[in-house]
């Protein structure tokens, strides 16, 4: 496994990132997920990403329990804030009382003293920025978390909060969590360069645009049964992709782009994000232990500038 720090911070997070949407408290049982964690960690997977929304908090009690034993210092653990989580006025967003609330609540169930990374969600409109970043400050001094980042936030919302945080002496967000894959580049034109010279790093979610680009959904063919797509607990967000045939067979072009350069089509992928200097982790989803090996065996895999172009010409 290799390792890139996080923007210019000091920490160094996994070039594979294991997550936790869809699957930890939700799509398998505890010991499925002991059996992935503990494979993550065999393969050098140090990052380690979840929200307190993911199964409405069993995803960060199933962590909760199964890091139970492991050195605290060997993993970086993150998770996020922002959703509702309740049905109150003030079970939401990032003003001061819910970010507090849910991150003392995030770490009971994480059975933990610190958060290395806590992250805002979502953008929150109706919250004054700087309340939600003079909490995130508060955060840090008192060492309940070590570092803050951003998830989703445009370049204008993080420019915003870098002006605050330079005016008033707050510690800066040292993450950014957008989606990005082969087929979703949204944050090129302005959020990593906006990032990458304020020293914030990507850890990025969806790499494998939830299993569409390592091919196994085909254009007329059936769904496989051990699929996301064929899990109700898991196919909400990518039952639009499977239905796009023209996509479906934009991304089997990509299939002999992979067997020339000797990987599979998921590596191929997480090695095209991993191009970019400015992403520090891949963040993957598994539900089997076996998903975690092919994923981090991407360490390793450089492609050339004409792979990348040819690339994205077979999907453009």
């Amino acid at each position: 496994m290799n390792y890139r720090r996080l923007g210019d911070s000091g920490i160094k997070l996994s070039e594979i990132g294991l997550g936790g949407w869809l699957t930890f408290g939700n799509a398998f049982d505890l010991e499925r997920g002991r059996a992935i964690m503990n494979r993550a960690f065999e393969r050098g997977i140090n990052f380690l990403d979840s929200a307190n929304v993911y199964a409405n908090g069993k995803c960060e009690a199933a962590w909760g329990e199964i890091l139970v034993g492991k050195r605290r210092s060997d993993y970086v653990l993150a998770t996020k804030v922002f959703f509702p989580m309740g049905n109150g006025p003030n079970d939401k967003g990032l003003s001061r009382k819910h970010i507090m609330e849910q991150a003392h609540a995030s770490l009971g169930r994480l059975r933990t003293d610190y958060i290395d990374l806590y992250q805002c969600h979502r953008f929150d409109a109706e919250t004054p920025l700087e309340e939600t970043i003079r909490t995130m400050d508060d955060l840090i001094h008192q060492g309940k978390i070590l570092y803050w980042g951003i998830s989703e936030w445009s370049a204008d919302q993080i420019e915003s909060a870098l002006k605050i945080c330079a005016a008033g002496g707050y510690y800066r967000p040292k993450s950014s969590q957008p989606q990005y894959n082969l087929i979703h580049r949204v944050i090129e034109d302005r959020v990593i360069p906006t990032c990458r010279s304020a020293g914030i790093g990507q850890v990025v979610w969806s790499p494998l645009a939830q299993g569409i680009l390592t091919g196994k959904y085909k254009p007329g063919s059936p769904v496989p049964m051990d699929s996301r797509a064929a899990d109700d607990r898991q196919n909400y967000f990518i039952t639009r992709l499977v239905m796009d045939k023209d996509l479906l067979a934009k991304v089997q072009r990509l299939r002999p782009l992979a067997e020339e350069a000797g990987c599979s089509m998921a590596q191929l992928a997480l090695a095209w994000c991993l191009r970019l200097p400015n992403i520090t982790s891949c963040i993957i989803g598994a539900t089997r232990a076996e998903q975690v090996d092919e994923n981090a065996d991407t360490a390793g895999i450089m492609l050339e500038p004409e792979m990348i172009r040819r690339m994205e010409e077979a999907v453009a």
